[in-house]
């Protein structure tokens, strides 16, 4: 049979075995816990330890100063600081789960800890009602807290990361207080907010909302009387309320029913009361544990020293002077095992191993007798392993799964292997020196990249990087968390020395970020170390932002540049823009042709003074010429720039500036030219716009603005741009005709026709007429076109088929015939007469 010295530690509650192992002997000394304010973080984490203030003690040798101690589970210290913070006394301390220690003091202030006494800035506060009222009591849960004033005003700061403090629903308990105060996490509670429960000292408790209030006088029809003490179990479905008159009750969070109630024989209020798990409440009093279950007579244990009860997911963590120990419910892998006269299939394999090692045939015979059930005594004695803190223990259950395992066909056969695995590094962080006691089922739940963080928090980096790699997670964090503390404490070593150190190290990792390490070599002065470091760092992104940060501007924009990514250019040159002076910054840029050009292209949309500047540095006149000619254009998009207003004057300036600046210039003569001749047509449309009163003549062509001026009937400006622009006659003649065919000044047109033979032919004159379907006017010019095939056109699109059938008949071109011929197609006769005369034409079928 199975050893049964295991099983003789055992407690019964009911039918249910308890076990208290003792993790560790404390490795602390002259730690009073009855003389302290203690705070122990959950999954096995540090200790708090600080001289309790509200209490009378005797110093006997120590400093009257009060200190901060941390402490790993096993007692070992990690660290202290000297108090020396105002706001009253300390009124409660906690672990959040990222494992920083808050302290609340009276006027409503947060301190906030790392694990190695490092005080974390800015503190939180809850807020000016609570610096005035002072807090008496307070609650913490995950990264929340809710206090409570002396006027019994409710305050919650729900999430430290985001503090803001509000206060709750007001419960107006007037001159009683509550005689204990707990609450329900928002995760548990159907409205995501925090619920407060008050023990009232009349009757029952009261539930606080954030903009409710609710009381509970009554549970399943029974009275509760006034409750001295409460606890919520780990999920936020039961709680565990102490009565006056010494009974335990344990009811859902609802109220709907009391699951169970317990004579504890005692009405002195117990001073802790604490969930183990799901199975059982733990109360303490001075001298004694007492662990209730549902069912059964409770279990004492006896102490003769002070202790602290921190609750588990599976348990409940005991701290005393002088010992850690686990409070927890043996597993039933371990009962099947080591009960006593136990002839389960897992403790008969167990016995096998044992006759195995003696050589004794019984061990064959336990074999046979559970071949059929032997998996499943092989997943037993895996999980009976998985749950033992002894190593000793832990080896021989899996060599019994080992050997049973060889005789099993149909077994995962790599269940052992990560067995193995899992418990190697259990074993590794419960050793004293790391302090973690964690349980296979808090390290599944915590998760090995949490615990892995937790590790590399307590500066345990060797030991986080060995699991790192054991369990296949990235190293890259630890090594990076390792530098950055190796940097930190390394103040007195030189850089060169440093970098040889931390790149021994760095290289390890694949795509580690130099440039993050040497961010923190910058931020803690060791400019030179970091911008060594970032030389290594093979990701310009990263780099180039660092090299900046640390004054290394030129390196920077090299780096930039040869990335190729614009956006680093960019960000390198506005960088340097900002801070250096123009001539400067533009000598920095003129060698590097991408930064260039991309600084070229950004202050031609955004920065033209800039970039004026830039091109007269560098002897690029005419770029500042065009520069100037655009802006030109920019200034006429001003609704303001017309009629007359005295914007055309920049304006010009700018057109003539440009063109002295072309004239400079060898090879720019045809831009010269015509800023010179536009600045010119810009003065005369002005003077035009302003004598006119019309704002139609700016930025309109020469023939727009000559034909713009015979429409008004000023025929002197007109020919002044002709005279000025030397508008040649041909054109001249055109503009005219047309305009005056605009405004219908038939008269004006004849007379303009008869000043001399136009060089342009009478032909424009016709079509000026026709188009203004005056058909009598265009009879005045059709005669006097010279080319019969013109006329004979022009007739036809008059209308007169005679006419323009004489004028074809002078033409003797058969082609025109046919397309008069579809012209006047609707004119019988006219046809007719068309047919004939080609008909005439020899050689035209």
């Amino acid at each position: 049979m199975a050893n049964v010295s295991v099983a003789a530690e055992w407690q019964l509650l009911y039918n249910r075995y308890y076990r208290k192992p003792e993790l560790y002997p404390m490795r602390w000394k002259h730690i009073d816990l009855s003389r302290n304010k203690v705070a122990c973080a959950p999954f096995g984490g540090p200790i708090a330890v600080i001289r309790d203030d509200s209490k009378i003690v005797q110093l006997y040798a120590e400093s009257a100063l009060r200190k901060l101690r941390i402490f790993n589970s096993a007692g070992v210290q990690i660290s202290e600081t000297v108090w020396k913070h105002p706001g009253g006394r300390l009124i409660g301390m906690y672990w959040t789960e990222d494992q920083i220690l808050a302290c609340l003091v009276q006027d409503g202030t947060i301190f906030r800890y790392n694990i190695h006494a490092e005080l974390i800035e800015p503190s939180i506060s809850m807020g000016k009602e609570c610096f005035e009222q002072n807090v008496v009591d307070c609650v913490f849960w995950g990264n929340g807290v809710v206090c409570l004033t002396e006027s019994h005003k409710i305050f919650c700061v729900a999430d430290f990361k985001n503090p803001k403090p509000y206060e709750l629903a007001d419960p107006e308990l007037e001159d009683s207080a509550p005689l204990c105060v707990a609450v329900i996490e928002p995760q548990y509670v159907m409205s995501g907010n925090v619920e407060v429960l008050l023990g009232l000292a009349d009757r029952g408790l009261m539930v606080v909302e954030e903009d409710s209030v609710q009381k509970v006088e009554a549970v399943g029809g029974e009275v509760l009387g006034p409750l001295q003490k409460l606890a919520v179990s780990g999920d936020g479905k039961w709680l565990a309320a102490f009565t006056y008159d010494g009974q335990l009750l344990v009811m859902p969070t609802d109220f709907s029913e009391i699951k169970f109630a317990c004579n504890c024989e005692s009405a002195l209020p117990p001073e802790q009361l604490a969930w183990c798990g799901m199975d059982s409440v733990v109360l303490y009093w001075d001298d004694m544990i007492l662990m209730v279950g549902p069912i059964g007579e409770p279990v004492r244990y006896l102490y003769d020293e002070p202790v602290i009860l921190v609750p588990e997911c599976d348990g409940v963590r005991i701290l005393s002077n002088s010992s850690m120990e686990f409070l927890q419910r043996v597993p039933d892998s371990t009962v099947s095992i080591f009960k006593i006269g136990s002839t389960s299939p897992a403790s008969l394999l167990y016995d096998a191993l044992d006759h195995f090692d003696k050589r004794s045939a019984k061990a064959d015979e336990n074999l046979r007798l559970i071949r059929s059930s032997l998996p499943e005594a092989v997943e037993t004695c895996i999980d009976a392993a998985a749950h033992e803190f002894d190593v000793s223990r832990q080896r021989t259950l899996l060599r019994a799964a080992s050997y049973g395992q060889a005789f099993c066909s149909h077994f995962k056969r790599d269940r052992i292997q990560e067995m193995c695995k899992t418990l190697r590094v259990l074993n590794a962080v419960r050793s004293p020196e790391v302090g973690i006691p964690l349980s296979i089922k808090q390290y599944k739940l915590l998760t090995s990249s949490v615990l892995v963080a937790r590790l590399i928090n307590a500066h345990q980096h060797f030991l986080a990087l060995r699991v790192s790699e054991y369990l296949g997670l990235n190293q890259e964090v630890v090594i990076m968390h390792w530098a950055c503390s190796k940097i930190t404490a390394s103040l007195a070593i030189p850089d060169a020395t440093l970098l040889e150190i931390l790149l021994d190290k760095l290289r390890l990792c694949k795509g580690i970020s130099y440039a993050a390490v040497a961010a923190h070599g910058d931020k803690n002065g060791r400019r030179k170390l970091a911008a060594m470091l970032v030389e290594h760092e093979p990701h310009s992104s990263k780099q180039v932002p660092l090299l900046l940060s640390i004054g290394e501007e030129d390196t920077a924009l090299a780096k930039a540049t040869e990335s190729g990514d614009t956006d680093l250019v960019y960000l390198v040159l506005f960088h340097i823009w900002q801070k250096r002076p123009a001539l400067e910054f533009f000598g920095t840029i003129q060698a590097r042709p991408l930064a260039r050009d991309l600084f070229i292209s950004y202050s031609r949309c955004y920065k033209h003074e800039f970039l004026k500047d830039f091109f007269l540095s560098t002897g690029q006149l005419e770029e500042v010429a065009f520069l100037l000619w655009k802006e030109s254009w920019e200034l006429s998009k001003n609704p303001m720039a017309s009629k007359g207003s005295p914007l055309q004057g920049p304006r010009i300036k700018h057109i003539e500036k440009s063109q002295s600046l072309f004239l400079e210039t060898k090879d720019h003569n045809f831009e010269s030219k015509a800023a010179e001749e536009h600045a010119k047509l810009l003065r005369i449309q002005h003077e035009l716009e302003v004598t006119t009163k019309q704002a139609i003549f700016v930025d309109s062509s020469i023939s727009d603005t000559i034909r713009t001026c015979i429409v008004l009937g000023n025929h002197r400006a007109a020919m002044k741009v002709k005279n000025e622009f030397k508008v040649s006659e041909k054109r001249w003649y055109w503009l005219k005709v047309f305009a005056l065919a605009t405004i219908r000044d038939w008269d004006a047109l004849e007379k303009f026709s008869k000043e001399k033979r136009p060089p342009i032919g009478y032909r424009p004159f016709v079509e000026a007429c026709i188009d203004a379907d005056e058909k009598g006017e265009a009879l005045k010019y059709i005669p006097k076109l010279v080319d019969p095939r013109e006329r004979a056109e022009s007739y036809a699109r008059i209308g007169m088929a005679k006419e323009a059938a004489d004028a074809a008949s002078q033409a003797k071109d058969g082609e025109l015939l046919g397309r008069l011929k579809l012209t006047l197609s609707q004119n019988a006769s006219a046809s007719s007469l068309f047919d004939t005369l080609r008909s005439s034409f020899q050689g035209v079928s």
